[in-house]
């Protein structure tokens, strides 16, 4: 962005006081005002606010829901039939290349008291491997098991790219070819006012957020690397979030469902713990598939009971899908087509003047599931939250490191006593990726080893 396209673009959307603040600056400071503005396309977001001034901050859903239809775990042998047919045509999929993978980990660890991108949080119990070196052993065991190579695409965000990336070489990337991993950055949207004013974050920049996660799929036709997928002959995308070390890289019995249920997009989900948790909730909804975020949630709707006095939609969202690059393409056709959210955030400021404070601005981003109504077809997929699902979000309590390092040692602790081991309480345990993928592949590898848990066990 220069000068002029700046000053015409701010005038037209009436933003006198940013063309004040500017002509104020220095020539070395109005340089690197522009510079932090390249890549943010401010007419945007003024379009966005446009279409928000009239609605209410919680943007809820009109018209009726009903449960979403859910593949179920497998009970009777008809069903494990299937299951098993299906990772047979899943583990095709692999074999023939055309997969890829996609890891979102834009965000930093401040939350959880971390300074640092949080895929670069120590995690594992025992090692302490990071988020990053966990989901990228599981990329080089699969492409292992498959005889294959997976692509890895990591989307980092402005904040973070040069530290995730510097992170790789450091680490040699953990030992996957560093050319089949590319790593690309989601967009920016401005905060704004209600009013519709832009916000100064400081002397040379304006406060700005990532643009969500279904930023991913905006950034990654932006990119080229789409395109570039497409012409490698990768037909599905597997998509997951950097902070779920428990997530089964390119589970084929979840591609396999995907491809025979005809789906271009696919959840995996599970069974919400309680009417209170935050979670995104799979419903039906206009006759197609959805998933609603909490927050947007009916409260009514949140807390219903079926008849039984079972939560009725109990199908949580795990952020965990695999997507049809045919759909990510069709959604970029005419400019990006998925629905932006509206949140307040309280936004330390400063005026021209440099003084310090407070506003309370409008945060705008994209949901990756927003996806789900544009697919001709949808699949949800149940799995065990025990097994597939715990998220480090939280510095304590629920959802944090404490309980995701207390998950991953009660899932391999469970592996080794359905092979007769007995694991003394309090032992901490951690099974590598590269040895293991699934329970399956551990009974297998297990037979005849003698453990002794005088210590905490790394098996690896």
């Amino acid at each position: 962005m220069d000068e002029e396209t700046l000053l015409k673009t701010l005038k037209s959307h009436k933003q006198q006081h940013i063309i004040d603040h500017y002509k104020k600056l220095t020539t070395e400071k109005q340089k690197r005002f522009l510079d932090n503005l390249r890549g943010i396309n401010l007419d945007i977001v003024f379009k966005i606010h446009e279409n928000f001034m009239h609605k209410k901050p919680s943007q809820t859903y009109s018209g009726s829901i009903k449960p979403a239809p859910v593949i179920t775990i497998p009970k009777t042998d008809a069903e494990k039939r299937r299951r098993a047919e299906t990772q047979k045509l899943g583990e095709s999929l692999i074999r023939k290349g055309e997969t890829a993978v996609l890891i979102v980990a834009g965000g930093q660890g401040s939350r959880l008291g971390f300074e640092g991108p949080k895929g670069t949080l120590p995690l594992s119990p025992v090692k302490k491997k990071t988020l990053f070196q966990l989901l990228c052993e599981s990329v080089k065991a699969a492409s292992i098991r498959y005889n294959t190579e997976i692509p890895l695409l990591i989307m980092t965000s402005n904040e973070n790219h040069d530290e995730t990336v510097e992170f790789f070489h450091k680490n040699r990337f953990f030992d996957l070819n560093k050319d089949n991993i590319n790593f690309f950055q989601q967009g920016r949207l401005p905060s704004i006012t209600p009013k519709g004013e832009l916000i100064l974050k400081d002397e040379i920049s304006i406060f700005e957020n990532p643009d969500g996660h279904g930023g991913s799929l905006k950034a990654l036709n932006d990119s080229g690397l789409l395109t570039r997928l497409i012409n490698n002959g990768i037909t599905e995308l597997f998509y997951c979030q950097v902070d779920n070390p428990l997530v089964t890289i390119v589970d084929p019995v979840f591609l396999g469902y995907h491809r025979m249920e005809g789906a271009e997009i696919s959840t995996k989900v599970i069974r919400r713990r309680n009417t209170d948790e935050k979670v995104g909730v799979c419903v039906e909804k206009d006759g197609k598939g959805a998933i609603i975020e909490y927050s947007d949630m009916k409260e009514e709707d949140m807390k219903a009971l079926d008849d039984y006095g079972n939560i009725l939609y109990w199908a949580g969202n795990t952020a965990i899908h695999i997507l049809n690059l045919g759909l990510i393409k069709r959604i970029n056709y005419h400019g990006f087509a998925l629905p932006y959210h509206r949140a307040l955030k309280h936004i330390d400021s400063i005026t021209p003047d440099k003084k310090k404070i407070k506003l309370t601005g409008w945060k705008f981003e994209t949901f990756v599931f927003d996806a789900i109504p544009f697919a001709q077809n949808a699949c949800f997929m149940e799995v065990v939250r025990k097994e597939e699902f715990s998220p480090v979000k939280n510095s304590e309590g629920i959802d944090s490191v404490e309980t995701a390092r207390a998950d991953m040692v009660n899932l391999y602790k469970d592996w080794l006593e359905s092979e007769g081991f007995k694991v003394p309480t309090g032992t901490q345990v951690e099974i590598s990726p590269l040895f293991a993928l699934d329970k399956q592949e551990f009974s297998v590898k297990i037979k005849g080893t003698n453990i002794k848990f005088d210590s905490d066990v790394y098996i690896g």
